[in-house]
């Protein structure tokens, strides 16, 4: 099987370094954009399944993705919606670092034994994240192409147990707006990554593609 697996676009709220969790926050027209660049990057490509975060901003990036043609493929999954980040959504980073700096600490540097308060934590995310992957990766055949479209924390930390990776190292690598991630294997366990991170469409190698929340 192959899975393409992508983040959302741009919001106001990445753009502020607004924390979002699971506040259903529109793409910006930067965002709408990134979800146009990666749908005609995906044109022509037979896509047997895909699925997405139900969140507005992951929702309408598989959408557009996606296309007018192959809309009825999408199916919602409300187990792939970013991690609730409790009482930080909705604040700046800056704020978080003035009213909660201990655990703020803590998130950047063990991020897997961080309970946001009144929200998730990394392993609740990964628990039902990987549950809502397997489901969409299921009856899968060798050349079958699944497209899923979630969060920066919810592919971080499906990626961390492809790689084989503790979700202590969540923060080595990078998921830019509509990146992309090229899993490929037989079965949903024995993935392997093919390519992460890759945002060409519409940042030049080098170029910058990230957020300032998380």
């Amino acid at each position: 099987m192959r899975v393409l697996l992508a983040r959302h676009g741009e919001t106001p709220w990445n753009a502020e370094g607004r924390y979002q969790g699971q506040r259903d926050i529109a793409l910006s027209p930067i965002g709408e954009a990134q979800a146009l660049a990666l749908g005609r990057r995906l044109d022509g490509l037979e896509i047997a399944r895909a699925v997405a975060s139900p969140l507005a901003r992951a929702r309408r990036t598989a959408e557009l993705a996606l296309g007018e043609a192959r809309r009825d493929l999408l199916r919602l999954d409300q187990d792939l919606a970013e991690i609730n980040h409790g009482q930080w959504e909705g604040l700046l980073a800056s704020e978080i670092r003035q009213r909660d700096p201990e655990r703020l600490r803590q998130w950047r540097e063990r991020p897997d034994a961080v309970q946001m308060p009144g929200g998730e934590s990394l392993p609740q995310v990964a628990e039902r994240a990987w549950a809502a992957f397997a489901r969409a990766c299921q009856g899968l055949g060798e050349h079958d192409v699944l497209l899923a479209v979630a969060h920066d924390a919810v592919n971080r930390v499906i990626l961390c147990r492809v790689l084989g990776l503790p979700m202590s190292r969540l923060w080595s690598f990078r998921q830019a707006p509509t990146t992309l991630n090229l899993l490929e294997g037989p079965a949903v366990d024995t993935l392997e990554v093919v390519r992460l991170n890759d945002c060409q469409h519409h940042t030049p190698l080098f170029g910058e593609a990230v957020h300032r929340a998380l």
